[in-house]
């Protein structure tokens, strides 16, 4: 049968409401592998022009039916327009290392910047978006990570000590810059959007990348204002963040997202999230992304339908995926797999409530 995508179902299971059909969820697929499974070649040339642009996001919207997902996964990354970005990747100082630096940089320039990039994407989307289909994203990278790319890593955590006042300063026009940016899109393109997203990745194996207490102060208030503006205009919000953040998960419940994403076994299996924070939030991913590297198919289809038929009963607002990402090294068939587990999952539900059985 021809799968027919309802975005409802997603908006159901960000919401901690146990939706009729499992849903499928991930944060970011590598477009080769959704070119492969799409029989085209996908992807976008260095500079690409509108008939570039609105190609990709064809290509974007029917991948994503295709493989029976019922909302299609993107946002437009607020990194690609910062000028002088590159620091978030490591070895290098971002473009703000003082407060001279700070006050020349071009902070009023950045929503002309980014709407001059991502218009084009927008306005693709909304001409290729399928029947039934809703899009889950909006505007891309989040507070800490923008903070990464304008100081660096290394150099921010010196520059809470060395000047504490604009460390605070650039979280404050950070959070500007992103509301302003939210306020923007929502009425120019909150149709497009069933569940409004940021990514930000607060943490690493064994702990949050600054101080929990760090994260409390200066990150998670511009999370609030966001989530409010995303609130405002009748949105859930979904927060994907990597790494053990426990420190800081409940502050950021308290924030207001609805749902989170994102685990990795190595720091605690799903069954833990589960355990935490399934009574206050939907809760998406699960399948750890080295066994959709390491496992054959047939291991991961036999344990992707048993997992999911768990996480699926003992999470109400549950949508699978992996607990990243799908980045160029997961072999198409492991991917595969996860996509058929699924198919058979929802099909063993619709046999079991036929009347009869």
């Amino acid at each position: 049968m021809e799968f027919t995508p309802d975005y409802r179902h997603f908006v159901d299971a960000a919401r901690n409401i146990r939706p009729k059909r499992l849903p499928l969820y991930e944060h970011v697929i590598d477009p080769g592998l959704m070119g492969t499974l799409l029989g085209e070649t996908m992807g976008l040339p260095q500079d690409p022009g509108p008939s570039d642009v609105a190609r990709y996001m064809d290509q974007m919207c029917r991948f994503h039916k295709k493989m029976t997902y019922d909302i299609v996964s993107w946002e437009g990354g607020v990194g690609y327009i910062l000028p002088g970005h590159g620091a978030i990747f490591g070895a290098k100082a971002g473009p703000i290392q003082s407060r001279a630096d700070f006050n020349r940089y071009p902070w009023k320039d950045l929503p002309r910047l980014y709407w001059e990039r991502y218009t084009p994407y927008f306005e693709g989307l909304k001409k290729t978006m399928p029947s039934g289909m809703k899009a889950v994203g909006g505007i891309g990278v989040g507070v800490f990570e923008i903070s990464e790319d304008l100081v660096g890593y290394e150099w921010l955590c010196l520059l809470q000590y060395d000047d504490p006042e604009l460390f605070r300063d650039i979280y404050i026009k950070i959070g500007d810059l992103l509301v302003g940016l939210w306020r923007d899109l929502l009425p120019r393109y909150g149709d497009l959007f069933c569940v409004c997203r940021m990514g930000d990745d607060l943490g690493f194996k064994s702990n949050t990348l600054l101080a929990p207490e760090v994260i409390r102060e200066h990150v998670v208030p511009k999370y609030k204002r966001i989530i409010e503006t995303v609130h405002a205009a009748g949105k859930p919000f979904l927060l994907h963040s990597c790494g053990k953040i426990f420190g800081v998960m409940d502050d950021i419940i308290g924030a207001g997202i609805n749902a989170k994403h994102s685990n990795e076994d190595q720091i605690a299996p799903f069954d833990e999230w589960i355990v935490k924070y399934s009574a206050k939030i939907g809760l998406f991913g699960g399948i750890d992304v080295n066994d959709l590297c390491l496992k054959t198919p047939e291991e991961l289809f036999k344990q992707i339908v048993e997992q999911g038929s768990r996480y699926r009963a003992t999470a109400k607002g549950y949508a699978l995926g992996s607990g990243n990402s799908i980045p160029n090294y997961v072999p198409v068939e492991g991917y595969a797999a996860m996509v058929d587990a699924v198919k058979e999952i929802r099909c063993r539900e619709n046999r079991s409530s036929q009347p009869g059985d």
